[in-house]
């Protein structure tokens, strides 16, 4: 009989890359601006798109998505609404083209292939928040979807957010109406996106089954990597121990829901340190 591993040594393993050769390349050649990762070789692959924050080129994120693809996920980021006033239903709309876009195209030379039915959406500071809307939107199902010019319907699998901060429209108001699991990483000293106003009540308000952790002694900005002339303006900078923590946590979340690979449930269930479970449901009560 094999012994379920601890908490603490899935975390471990999971802070470094996977086994899995990664692939970089351009989101532009399949319709959308932007970057993807992917493993050298597989098919029906699970898959995400991840959305960037408030003035973050998607180059901030790299570490992040080339961590995924290393675990046997296809990780894809748009790069768009990238102003100071960006659209937040019009970048969720980019995710979804983004998901359609890694869910219909061969990827790289190896044909690797993405299984339409293990999408995520993922996403740091409003582009967390727009992640939200943009699952909200695939819920709707296929008659929205035609509306805004997406002949097919989007499953959304999973959601998981890192700062996240509120959109227009309201990113906790479109959580009500999700079923899907969700996981959100709040940064205990974020002073652009406060946990009470934007982490928590995106938890407190989703539909279905929720996890909160807090990630201490991070700020706002500590996912990301690399200098950008936004730490002049926004509180918080690059911290390398938040982002081996936030790579880890999303690994086995999108591992265990999209992938089924069971083995790090018990990650997913456990306190660990740095990142307490602050709250967490199985589901909502029908509204």
């Amino acid at each position: 009989m094999t012994m379920a591993r601890k908490p603490k040594a899935l975390l471990e393993e999971l802070t470094y890359p996977g086994p899995h050769d990664v692939l970089r390349g351009n989101l532009a050649l399949v319709g959308t601006p932007g970057m993807v990762f992917a493993p050298r070789e597989g098919r029906n692959l699970p898959a995400v798109a991840f959305g960037h924050g408030w003035l973050q080129p998607v180059f901030r994120y790299r570490g992040l998505l080339r961590h995924l693809a290393s675990w046997g996920i296809v990780a894809a980021a748009p790069s768009t609404q990238l102003g100071p006033f960006p659209s937040h239903r019009i970048f969720a709309a980019n995710l979804r083209d983004t998901l359609d876009a890694v869910a219909n195209v061969r990827l790289g030379q190896n044909g690797i292939s993405v299984d339409p039915a293990r999408l995520g959406l993922a996403g740091h500071s409003t582009g967390a928040g727009s992640a939200v809307l943009a699952a909200a939107a695939a819920a709707a199902g296929a008659g929205a979807g035609q509306a805004e010019g997406h002949p097919r319907p989007i499953e959304v699998g999973a959601v998981a957010t890192v700062a996240p901060a509120q959109t227009v429209p309201s990113a906790s108001e479109a959580a009500k109406g999700l079923r899907m699991p969700s996981l959100h990483l709040a940064a205990e000293h974020d002073l652009v996106a406060p946990p009470t106003g934007h982490a928590k009540a995106i938890a407190y308000a989703w539909g279905g089954p929720v996890q909160l952790r807090t990630i201490e002694k991070s700020t706002h900005l500590s996912v990301t990597e690399g200098f950008h002339w936004t730490q002049l303006l926004m509180q918080g900078k690059p911290h390398r121990a938040s982002q081996r923590l936030v790579y880890a946590l999303l690994t086995a979340f999108f591992l265990t829901h999209l992938a089924g690979e069971k083995k790090y449930q018990p990650l997913l269930d456990a306190d660990v340190k740095r990142a307490p479970i602050d709250f967490e449901r199985e589901a909502a009560a029908a509204r």
